[in-house]
């Protein structure tokens, strides 16, 4: 996906919780599944993943609970130590950082979000914010700046002096979105953030999100067990279970071509009409005549067209330029499949 190297790399990662995982690790046959090794007396939190994740994107993972998600960000930023495999950030092996490193890299580098907002109760909305700069040693008038800048980016002018108990669950979590932003960091991980939230502010945080990430350009690590928010905000989606990557690629992929079983249920009842893009069905060698699509518009966009045109091909654009055909029929077999 991109020429720079990534931001994050993550090769055959292990993460095995029991009473002695490195020494279990290196005697394992290497052919052992999860409940194998549950049955040995160890939970593979993490089972041999290799990932990236590249600057700018926004990589989704997701699975059901239990699945190994959270603990595998949890890797990524060291909260956990690997039992075994490498991860580098910005090519650096943060397992060979000692702890006054570890937390530089962290603090410099690295924000997070989780389903709890964890705000302050008695500290204001400007305070909350405030308070990680406040903890890296900055002057008060340095953080108030910052703090203010990044309340006005989240929504929130206006509420600065309120306390938490004064303001709605998607305040709070945007309050809990700005404290992470405040220290302005690289890479961004958010755990099941909107979670808590009902649908209507759940799908406004979203918005917001979309919004904010075409600002900034972070590197971001969402986590979410909500396929429909994952198709909305990825660039990519990683989908676990026990503790593996079943499969990784762009919702496109995901939807059309499954890897496992266990995908191909997981994505059994998303409109994929909704999900699959012009750009993808399109193919470089074919050469359609008249107007073309654009390579953005999802097949859903195009049903009214796809019915009522007539050629067997159709051109797809990108930017100004003709990137290829999206064979018809193709495209109205994903529409009527998902009626």
């Amino acid at each position: 996906m991109s020429a720079l190297p990534p931001v994050i790399a993550c090769r055959n990662v292990w993460k095995i919780f029991g009473p002695d995982p490195k020494r279990f690790l290196a005697s394992m046959d290497p052919g052992m599944s999860f409940d194998d090794i549950r049955e040995a007396g160890y939970i593979a939190g993490v089972k041999d993943v290799s990932i990236e994740v590249n600057k700018g994107e926004m990589l989704v993972i997701m699975g059901l609970s239990g699945s190994g998600k959270s603990t595998l960000v949890r890797c990524f930023s060291r909260l956990h130590d690997i039992t075994g495999g490498t991860i580098e950030v910005d090519g650096q092996d943060i397992m060979a950082l000692v702890e006054k490193d570890l937390i530089e890299l962290r603090r410099s580098k690295m924000g997070m979000v989780f389903q709890s907002f964890g705000l302050l109760p008695h500290r204001t909305v400007l305070e909350n914010v405030a308070f990680p700069l406040e903890m890296r040693g900055q002057d008060k008038h340095t953080r108030r700046d910052r703090a203010l800048e990044v309340i006005k980016l989240v929504g929130l002018e206006g509420r600065e002096d309120y306390f938490p108990r004064e303001l709605s669950g998607g305040q709070q979590q945007r309050v809990g979105i700005a404290r992470s932003l405040a220290i302005e960091p690289d890479i961004w991980f958010l755990d099941e953030p909107f979670s808590a939230l009902d649908p209507l502010i759940r799908r406004e945080m979203q918005d917001e999100f979309l919004r904010l990430q075409q600002l900034l350009n972070k590197t971001i690590v969402f986590i979410t067990h909500d396929f429909d928010e994952a198709l909305r905000l990825a660039d990519r989606i990683a989908i676990m279970k026990d503790g593996a990557v079943e499969q990784c690629d762009t919702p496109d992929q995901i939807v059309l071509h499954p890897a496992t079983e266990y995908v191909r249920k997981f994505t059994e009842e998303i409109d994929k009409a909704r999900v699959v893009h012009a750009g993808v069905l399109a193919k470089a060698d074919a050469r359609g005549e008249g107007d073309p699509v654009a390579a953005t518009a999802t097949v859903k966009d195009l049903a009214k067209l796809l019915v009522h045109d007539s050629r067997d091909i159709i051109p797809v654009q990108s930017e100004g330029a003709i990137i290829g055909g999206m064979n018809r029929q193709d495209a109205l077999t994903v529409l009527l499949e998902a009626s």
